[in-house]
């Protein structure tokens, strides 16, 4: 459980870091502002006075998650900022996480199915893509990007509802990022390096660890330092 500081209490922070302990650990859907209240001995109109709606509340922890997650791909992919072995990893990493942990697999295919959460993941792969696949895509316009990441967001959800009865996960991942990696237009043998290599990584321990080191990071770092402290460690990380 965060810990609750009763002497200088921060409602809104000690909100997102109960929330974001039960959205892992119980998934979207079962999670409850109700309960989230009454644990932090609030009314349900402080809940609201923060966040309207649970979406608006999952939304943040939606996007404090995978600018995380981002950080932690980049240093477990060890080719450098904006690798596209990390960007590949990413999906890897989520949906090898969904075929172990339902609690994880509804967080993850809620985080696509709402249109607010849907909104800032593609605002954010927009942006990663275009350090990604820049130098496969020169003269793309802006419409373009947003266009390509609009069908790649398609590919992702649809890789994370797939169950692995009716598609081996390494089939899922390997179909999911070739036709990702040809959209962006890069080259086939470097599609199959990336690819052979992210299939060779323990992605579900990866995922489990980088779950566990976000709830650890969420729970003890000061509102004031949110956004700060995950921009100092992306940085660092990419000066190594």
């Amino acid at each position: 459980m965060p810990h609750i500081n009763k002497q200088r209490p921060n409602t809104r922070l000690q909100i997102i870091q109960l929330a974001a302990k039960f959205f892992i650990e119980k998934g979207y859907t079962k999670t409850s502002t109700k309960k989230i209240a009454e644990i932090l001995d609030l009314s349900p109109g402080n809940i609201t006075f923060y966040f309207p709606t649970k979406e608006h509340l999952f939304a943040v922890v939606v996007h404090e998650l995978f600018d995380f997650q981002q950080m932690v791909l980049e240093q477990a992919a060890n080719e450098g900022k904006s690798s596209l072995l990390a960007y590949c990893l990413e999906l890897a990493t989520m949906a090898a996480i969904c075929e172990e942990d339902e609690a994880a697999r509804d967080f993850f295919v809620s985080s696509y199915a709402s249109e607010l959460t849907l909104e800032l993941i593609r605002e954010n792969d927009t942006e990663k893509t275009r350090a990604v696949f820049g130098t496969f895509c020169p003269d793309w316009s802006e419409e373009r990007w947003k266009a390509t990441e609009n069908i790649v967001s398609g590919i992702e959800y649809a890789t994370l509802v797939t169950k692995e009865e009716k598609t081996p996960l390494p089939v899922q991942i390997e179909q999911a990022l070739n036709a990702i990696m040809l959209l962006y237009g890069v080259p086939e043998e470097l599609r199959r390096i990336k690819i052979e290599k992210v299939l060779n990584m323990d992605c579900r321990a990866i995922s489990r660890r980088l779950l566990a080191e976000f709830r650890e990071y969420i729970e003890t770092v000061n509102e004031d330092n949110l956004k700060r402290a995950i921009r100092e460690k992306t940085k660092k990380q990419s000066k190594k």
